[in-house]
């Protein structure tokens, strides 16, 4: 029969408070991140305020000086009509203008053009399902049969031809092969037999092999080559002309300058405001009034303390990033001195127990963090890189990505002269004390995105 009874047992467990969560969270924030953060806590916590900040010119600062200055000179508002001079009215022209506008898509241009079609619904539904479904390039994303219902399928290849004529040509197809016959369809002035060039004997052109095509083909020399400059016309990626791609620009978290003869890293504290506690609070805390504004005081307390708190995380964050910072120059200290082919081999490793943290530290601090140098703006984590041999410091002496710097040189020295193969490469890093095989010469070759000797 059982019985049961109480039992004590002692454990340990290690559980993650909000706020040490939370100044984890802020190791992996990078410098713009941060600054939402920041904005973020001080709409939520009162008791948080900024102390100091960089501050932008006002609008009054920079408001010209003139008595007749016009407020409404730059509208866009019809019914508002002034007399002014000829100069006036170019100003407001330049503001219209210069006003931040979207640029169309290829998927916007194509419905556009779509709706003006002479069609049916049932033919427009299924037009307008196989436009949406159209990548950068103009090609399906998904195969149609996977979002067609049946009666869409009957008619999609009607609708796909409809399609494809539109501007830019040779869009909703599967690939570019596909998107050059379509083309070259379209166009009276296409070769003959220019679709089994496409289908059959692209690989041989893009070699250069052109009399192996004309051998294949039993055409002439002269027949290929008017081929070849008609398929020069054509554009194999025709959606990439309403490509609507914003460019994203980086802010650098370190900048590494050169003071009394040695490199330093800076914070790049310029992008962060200097944060405190407001004194409204803190004198509310010290009064401790009445025992009947107890919810007062618990209100101001834990407001308090959170904000002291997320001061603390991001005093720490910012600490832990510069002694990480500055480990990473002094182990590549030839890089910064001398350029990036001088990068050496670094672990997270190597780098923790150099600054006394975990490796999970460096990683949160490495990710998304940005340093500016001399030889350009790298990721932190460009700076963690492993040997060609071994692993970490008691590998090779020679990094991947400065052995990958030295094969650019080699082929950019030699690419007036006869094509380096890589058994050569491989070679001339021999001499110069880096002994890798061919076939690793042909994989950093092809991270560089450079092509073989036969195809340069």
């Amino acid at each position: 029969m059982q019985y049961q009874r109480p039992v004590l047992v002692q454990q340990q467990k290690l559980k993650m408070s909000p706020q040490l969560y939370q100044s984890i969270q802020m190791m992996a924030l990078p410098i713009q991140e941060l600054r939402q953060k920041i904005r973020e806590e001080l709409e939520r916590n009162p008791a948080l305020e900024i102390v100091s900040e960089k501050q932008a010119l006002s609008i009054d600062e920079n408001r010209p000086n003139t008595e007749d200055f016009d407020a409404f000179e730059n509208s866009s508002d019809p019914g508002y009509n002034q007399s002014r001079d000829r100069e006036a009215g170019d100003r407001k022209q330049k503001f219209l203008e210069g006003a931040l506008s979207r640029s169309e898509s290829l998927h916007d241009h194509l419905l556009w053009q779509w709706q003006l079609q002479p069609v049916d619904r049932d033919l427009y539904e299924t037009g307008e399902l196989l436009i949406q479904n159209l990548d950068h390039n103009g090609f399906h994303i998904e195969e149609p049969s996977t979002f067609l219902s049946p009666r869409q399928m009957e008619r999609f290849q009607e609708a796909a031809e409809r399609i494809r004529q539109l501007e830019p040509a040779g869009t909703c197809t599967a690939n570019f092969k596909e998107s050059l016959i379509v083309q070259a369809r379209l166009s009276p002035a296409a070769p003959d037999r220019i679709e089994e060039v496409i289908e059959k004997h692209m690989e041989l052109l893009e070699r250069g092999r052109y009399q192996d095509v004309a051998r294949k083909m039993h055409i002439d020399l002269e027949d290929v080559d008017e081929i070849l400059e008609f398929l020069r016309t054509l554009n194999p990626f025709p959606g990439r002309l309403y490509s609507s791609d914003e460019v994203c620009f980086v802010v650098p978290d370190v900048m590494v300058v050169m003071l009394d003869g040695e490199y330093q890293p800076i914070l790049n504290d310029e992008e962060v405001p200097v944060l405190g506690i407001n004194d409204f609070y803190t004198q509310l805390l010290r009064e401790n009034k009445a025992r009947d504004q107890k919810e007062v005081r618990s209100f101001v307390r834990d407001h308090v303390k959170d904000a002291q708190w997320f001061i603390r995380s991001v005093t720490q964050r910012n600490q832990t990033l510069l002694r990480i910072s500055k480990a990473v120059v002094e182990f590549q200290r030839d890089f910064f001195r001398r350029g990036p082919k001088y990068l050496k081999p670094l672990t997270l490793k190597d780098i923790a127990q150099a600054v006394d943290v975990h490796e999970t530290t460096v990683s949160r601090i490495a990710n998304s963090k940005y340093i500016q140098t001399e030889w350009g703006i790298f990721e932190l984590k460009y700076f963690f890189t492993n040997s060609i041999s071994g692993a970490g410091s008691t590998g090779s002496q020679f990094s991947k990505e400065g052995v990958k710097h030295r094969i650019r040189e080699i082929i950019e020295e030699h690419s007036s002269s006869k094509r380096l193969s890589d058994q050569k490469i491989a070679d001339i890093l021999a001499e110069r004390g880096i002994k890798i095989a061919r076939r690793t010469v042909a994989k950093y070759r092809q991270e560089l995105d450079i092509l073989s000797s036969y195809d340069r």
